[in-house]
């Protein structure tokens, strides 16, 4: 139980309220599906490690995201996946209610304490329906993670963002500004109008009767998703059912649409700061949303949690300050000996080997050369684009032999990623004894932690310019792995030809076999494969990754720009 000295040092420093629909706070609590959450995870970490005050909100999601089994036929089998609050964090000392379809809703939460390396403390607020006061189906608002239709949807969103916000000032924070994290949040800024509603007989006709201003200078947005059809839309039919007039309707359609309450133009329109999450991003931001300003932050991962343990202790040896200061990662190719780099990334490879035994039955060869590839399984990140071409597939492995490591989860209503995930396994059945390949099941960040530092080469695929950021390539490259990906998110800016890996060139248009899948196996047969043949050039391009990659593409850099361009603006 925290105790009533260390709560009360949390409300005297003023904050950043982070609003975040899921957050990875460790493997063994579920409130995550993929990257933004990870991406959430890693930017409460690094605020703690840079005492950069901040407090954070989300949902308690009881039910987890889901636990992915692949059945015999390669199909994603999806089971709840539990955990109890009560053994992870403590009971807030507040309850807040909101209205939904006309109910009161009664809002209770946890409170979680992410610890950074110097001591800095961000606390963590889960947001909670489950409670005794609430109808039962109300009580089950807060149990899955992006579960149910759009009323369950609309639902969480009414709690995270306006149940949030009324929590927050419950317990006493003194917040200075919020951060959207993507748009699921955004209905917070009409719980932020309503407070800072002017009273009437100072309204004239034809005024809006809020302070419009000053909600946008309290509000930072970040999208994530750079296609129309990723982003929240609600029929105003269920809006008035569901929400009810938290604003009046004339306010609500003039920042969130004429037809439909679009959660990211509300944020977009009640935002002063707004950012993409890579240069790229920005750009296709600006084209989707035109007439809106959308600066480029680009993302970055948290160093201590993405170094694999092995690779972090020859880091602190020979570059000591690396954790708080990971620029100084830009020495790697002249400090780290090669061959120790070499062996510890061997020690990585062999535990991911391991793991891959344990959990598919395949045993892999820890000589041959492993390609990874894991991320959320849907149609536009292309997983089967390595195996557009099967015989010249196999003509490169008779040659050149090499070995391959999948994973990730299909959402449960994305049938076309579900389709993919069995037919990546029926490759693996059909070239198995080609091209030893193993999926491993029930990706997360364990998984992931293993693949990003065993890994000798780290795939990506996506059909540009659809990938937002792509932060596992960063992860990858903090371990010394270089990136075989599409130019687009963040490896527009980290690709150097040779030197941090290599660029699939890619035509934009999507035919198969495209021209993507031709470049992909041009490099491989003609650069990865030879390369990693010949051990000390091989060594010497694992230096270049981290010297060049893992010292500009963290989080710690990304939250000090945060800090600087949107937070003390």
């Amino acid at each position: 139980m925290l105790d009533k000295h260390d709560w009360a040092h949390f409300l005297t420093s003023r904050r950043i309220g982070y609003f975040s629909m899921e957050i990875a706070l460790e493997p063994s609590i579920p409130t995550y599906s993929g990257g933004l959450g990870v991406l959430a995870g890693d930017t409460l970490r690094s605020a703690a490690d840079l005492e950069i005050p901040m407090v954070a909100v989300t949902l308690v999601s009881r039910q987890g995201y889901f636990r992915q089994e692949i059945d015999a036929e390669g199909r994603q089998i999806e089971h709840p996946d539990p955990w109890n609050p009560a053994d992870r964090a403590d009971t807030l000392p507040a309850k807040v209610s909101v209205r939904i379809e006309r109910r009161i809703v009664w809002v209770g939460g946890w409170l979680y304490v992410l610890t950074g390396l110097g001591g800095g403390r961000e606390p963590v607020i889960l947001l909670d329906t489950d409670l005794p006061e609430n109808a039962p189906e109300d009580r089950r608002i807060t149990d899955h993670l992006y579960g149910g239709d759009a009323a369950y949807r609309l639902k969480q969103e009414i709690v995270l963002g306006i149940g949030g916000v009324r929590m927050l000032e419950a317990l006493g924070f003194r917040v200075i500004g919020y951060h959207l994290n993507e748009g699921h949040s955004s209905l917070l800024t009409l719980q932020l109008l309503r407070r800072h509603a002017y009273s009437p007989e100072d309204v004239r006709p034809g005024e809006s009767p809020y302070d419009v201003p000053r909600v946008r200078d309290l509000c930072h947005f970040t999208t994530h998703t750079p296609v129309e059809a990723g982003h929240d839309r609600f029929p105003y039919d269920l809006v008035d059912r569901v929400l009810g007039d938290i604003v009046d309707g004339e306010t609500l359609r003039r920042y969130a649409g004429a037809s439909d309450l679009n959660t990211t133009r509300l944020a977009l329109n009640l935002s002063e700061h707004v950012n993409g999450v890579a240069k790229r991003h920005a750009e296709t931001s600006r084209r989707l949303f035109p007439g809106y300003e959308v600066a480029a932050i680009t993302n970055g991962i948290h160093p201590s949690t993405w170094a694999h343990p092995r690779i972090a202790s020859l880091y602190d040896r020979y570059i000591p300050g690396w954790r708080i200061e990971p620029e100084l990662l830009m020495r790697a190719d002249c400090c780290i000996p090669s061959d120790a780099l070499w062996e510890a990334h061997q020690q990585a490879k062999r535990e991911l080997l391991e793991l891959i035994r344990a959990r598919c039955g395949i045993a892999l060869d820890p000589e041959r050369p492993l390609i990874g590839y894991a991320r959320r399984m849907t149609e536009y990140k292309r997983p089967e684009l390595l195996f557009a071409d099967i015989e010249r597939l196999r003509g490169i492995a008779a040659r050149q032999p090499f070995q391959v490591v999948l994973a990730g989860k299909a959402h449960p209503r994305d049938e076309s990623g579900k389709r993919a995930i069995e037919r990546l396994n029926a490759v693996i059945r059909q070239l198995g004894a080609e091209i030893p390949m193993a999926f491993v099941p029930n990706y997360g960040l364990d998984v992931a932690l293993a693949m990003v530092s065993g890994v000798d080469v780290w795939l990506n695929t996506p059909q540009p310019p659809l990938e937002a950021s792509g932060t596992s390539g960063m992860k990858a490259a903090l371990n010394g792995v270089p990136n075989l990906s599409v130019l687009d998110g963040w490896w527009v800016e980290g690709h150097i030809e040779g030197v941090t890996g290599w660029a699939i060139e890619d035509d934009g248009r999507g035919s198969e076999p495209s021209a993507a899948a031709h470049s992909l196996y041009d490099k491989l047969e003609r650069a990865v494969l030879p390369l990693f043949a010949d051990r000390p050039a091989w060594t010497r391009l694992m230096q270049s990754v981290v010297s060049r990659n893992a010292s500009l593409f963290h989080s710690h850099r990304m939250m000090r720009r945060y800090a600087a361009e949107a937070y003390l603006r």
